[in-house]
This record gives structure tokens, sequence and C-alpha cells, in this order.
């Protein structure tokens, strides 16, 4: 009979307040995750991190990666750009034969200025470094890191085709050495000067608006780039 009684109750449905019960503790204990979050930056930043470890290395270099890598990107770029600065300062303000002005580097190794796969290889890893780290600019930056982009697209192709001439030995034009196409025009130092710059210039630009985004950009990033701190309060603001 107790028996009986134990398998009737067991299968009757519990009463309304247990029915809650289990909700009520799902919504208490997120209001107790979010409260931490809100209280506790460092909380927060570890929570995004633990919950974004599962995203590709793509995705991670246009977020949390995003602000390093670009400083990283842009300080190779910038010293690049300064070898070019000073090999044309060797050849216009010290006077240096152009078969001599090597640029700093190139000084102490000269062979490395006469190397097409090298220039190559750097026009190559420029063009991969402005696709990849595109995805983490927006609206206004974006469309200056892409302008460098595309400009950077063509200087590639120069340095594809000084590259080609150089590995098969045999150049375009008939010139005793590798040509590429505006070198036919303009010198190979003031060409290449002016190419990196062009390119490098929108990239500055395209920085500044990135650091100093407007409140419409800002809400549209997901990484750490901004330092305008007001536009971020008044994206987090609009957002709630």
């Amino acid at each position: 009979m107790n028996l009986k009684l134990l398998i009737v109750v067991g299968c009757l449905p519990p009463p309304v307040e247990l029915k809650g019960l289990l909700p009520r503790f799902y919504n208490s204990a997120r209001e107790v995750h979010t409260s931490m979050a809100t209280s506790n930056p460092s909380f927060a930043a570890t929570h995004l991190a633990s919950s974004s470890s599962g995203q590709s290395t793509y995705a991670k270099l246009n977020s949390q990666w995003h602000e390093r890598a670009v400083y990283l990107f842009m300080g190779v770029v910038l010293a690049h750009w300064g070898e070019h600065l000073a090999q044309a300062y060797q050849i216009w303000v010290m006077g240096w034969p152009r078969p001599q002005a090597n640029g700093v580097i190139g000084y102490w190794y000269p062979w490395l200025i006469k190397s097409e796969s090298l220039h190559y290889g750097y026009a190559i890893v420029m063009l991969i470094g402005l696709w990849v780290l595109r995805k983490g600019f927006v609206g206004t930056s974006r469309t200056w890191w892409t302008i460098a982009l595309v400009i950077q697209f063509w200087h590639h192709i120069e340095h594809l085709l000084l590259f080609g001439q150089a590995t098969f030995h045999h150049n375009l034009w008939g010139k005793p050495v590798p040509y590429s196409v505006l070198q036919l025009v303009f010198p190979r130092v003031e060409l290449h000067l002016f190419y990196n710059s062009v390119v490098f210039i929108p990239m500055v630009i395209a920085m500044y608006y990135h650091m100093f985004p407007s409140s419409k950009d800002q809400q549209q990033m997901v990484c750490s780039c901004s330092w305008n701190k007001d536009a971020a309060e008044e994206a987090e603001g609009s957002a709630i």
C-alpha cells in the first residue's frame, strides 16, 4: 500500500513553486554574472577572451589582436619607407653615385638592394598585410586603407615584372637591367620612393580615423584601437 502511494505521488506534477524555481535560479545567476562584468572590467575582458577562443586567427587579427598587429605592421612599413628616404638623401643631398646609394641597411649589405627577390617578397608581405588587416577597419578608415591596398597592388605588379626579368634572365624592352612599366618614364629610386609614399600616406590617414573614429564608426568597431574615449562612451550609451 505504501509502495503504491509513493509511486502515485512520484508521478504527480511538481507544485507550481517548484516549476518556476529553475528559471528564477538561471535569471539570478545571469544577473550576478552581468553585475560582476559591469563592476569588474578585468572579469569582462577575461570572459570576452574565453568566449572568443574559438575564433580563427584571421578573426582575432581583426578584433582583439588588431591593435598590436596594426602597430607592428605600420612599424615595418615605416622602416621600409625610411630606407627609401635615406637612399634619396644619399643621392640628392650627399651627392653619392646612384649605384652606391643603397640606403642604411644596403650600406652594410649592398647585395640586399640589388635582390629583386627581396623587393618582391616585401611587396607581397605588404599586400597581404593590407588585405588581412582590412576587415578590422570600418567606415572612413576602411576607405583610406582600401586606397592604400589598391595602390600597393599595382606596386606589387611592378615588382613582379622586375622579379620575373631577374629570375628568367630576360629583360624587357631591350634594357640592360630589369625595368618596370613606369620606370620607362621615371628613375627607379624616385619612382619607388613615390610608390611607397602614396601607399604609406593613405595608411596614416586610415590610422588617424581608426584611432579617432566618429561615433558612427565607433559602433561598428570590434577592436581596441580607438583612442576616442568620448565616442566610445557615446556608442556604448546608444547601444544600451
